[in-house]
């Protein structure tokens, strides 16, 4: 497969990126196992910029391990500095799945609670809304129950 090319440009910003990241990968003493390539792939699939470390002194064998795994990968080789490799592939667009109103499940609501006084910060707190269950304006949670229409709008 063909490496992507990447601009100087477009390289040192992935290379920022990727600064803070903690490697995901490890390649130990047995080298570049079709095992480590699966766990390569699963995480360049989630993450799409991904660290990986090496635990060997020969340089050459790194650039070659950088290479394949780029050339196996569909990705590109944005940096080798010392033991560690960098590779990015662009994310694949996933479309959301839509939720029906009826198979509504449990989801975490942030309320925030602002203080009597104007000198404290608001309270946020995080809480667990049930399918059954609504947020009142005050806060709190209840059991949503059926609105009760009137006769008059039956007739």
């Amino acid at each position: 497969m063909a490496l992507i090319q990447l601009t100087p440009a477009e390289r040192k910003e992935k290379r920022g990126d990727a600064h803070h990241l903690d490697p995901v990968v490890m390649i130990g003493a047995d080298g570049l196992t079709p095992a480590v390539l699966k766990e390569a792939e699963v995480a360049i699939r989630s993450h799409g910029l991904i660290k990986v470390r090496v635990f060997s002194d020969d340089r050459a064998a790194r650039e070659a391990m950088l290479t394949e795994m780029a050339d196996k990968l569909n990705a590109a080789p944005i940096q080798h500095i010392g033991k560690l490799l960098v590779l990015w592939r662009p994310m694949e667009e996933v479309e959301p799945e839509r939720v029906s109103d009826t198979n509504l499940g449990p989801r975490v609501v942030k309320i925030l609670k602002f203080a009597k006084r104007g000198s404290h910060r608001p309270q946020i707190k995080k809480v667990t809304v049930l399918g059954n269950e609504r947020v009142t304006a005050g806060g709190q949670v209840k059991r949503a129950k059926k609105r009760i229409t009137s006769i008059k709008k039956k007739v």
